[in-house]
Parts: C-alpha cells; structure tokens; sequence
C-alpha cells in the first residue's frame, strides 16, 4: 500500500523561508503527479503546486507563483516544496498527494480524487 509522509514543517517569521519533504513508499514513484496542497483553519483546501512525474512541468497557484519552488528526485521517492518569503496568509497544514498517470493540469482539476496523499506538517508564520 502506497504511503506518502511529509516533513519540513514548523514556525517561521514573515519572509523567512522553509523547505518541505514529501518522501513515498510502496508506489512506482515516477508514475505520478504530485502536489503540495494546504489548508487553514476555517478554509477550503487549496491545491498550490503539481509537479509531473518526470519533472518536467510544474504548475503553481497564483497565492503562491514565485515564492514557492516545487522540485522532485525520483531517485529518491522525494518531492520537495521551498517556500520562500513567507507570509502570515501562508500559515496552514501543508500536505502531499499522488495521481496516477495524470497531469499536473488533470491532477488540478480532480483534487477530490487523489490516489494517495500524507497526513501533513503545519506551519506556523508569524508577522
């Protein structure tokens, strides 16, 4: 059974940067999309970054368009998440999910159906 497990989280103050790590076990990696996604209290789930099974192409949410990074090595089952200049408006428990064979554009639009996805890691920015 395919297992997705996120790290990386913690606090941080505005424009601070933090890198977050989403390693998989038991899925043929680099047969999936996978994406950042996060949710704050009282707030729907937001998808911000999808990355493509190669890497080769990444989408991000307009929240988050050039201050967070999204990044993979297959060789290491990771996919990675820089979140750089920080925000309050950012703070959230910020979680992984896996698409089989979709992507990054499909993947955006099925949120509600992932394969797999993490329990999470919250972070926590102050101003």
């Amino acid at each position: 059974e395919g297992q997705l497990v996120e790290s990386g989280g913690g606090l941080a103050q505005a424009g601070e940067s933090l890198r977050l790590s989403c390693v998989a076990s038991g899925l043929t990696f680099d047969d999936y999309t996978i994406a950042w996604f996060r949710q704050a209290p009282g707030k729907e789930r937001e998808g911000i970054s999808f990355i493509s099974a190669s890497g080769s192409s990444a989408l991000y949410a307009d929240s988050v368009k050039g201050r967070f990074t999204i990044s993979r090595d297959n060789a290491k089952n990771t996919v990675y998440l820089q979140m750089n200049n920080l925000r309050p408006e950012d703070t959230a428990v910020y979680g992984c999910a896996a698409w089989w064979a979709l992507t990054p554009t499909q993947a955006a639009r099925t949120m509600h159906a992932m394969d797999y996805w993490g329990k999470g890691t919250r972070v926590t920015v102050s101003s």
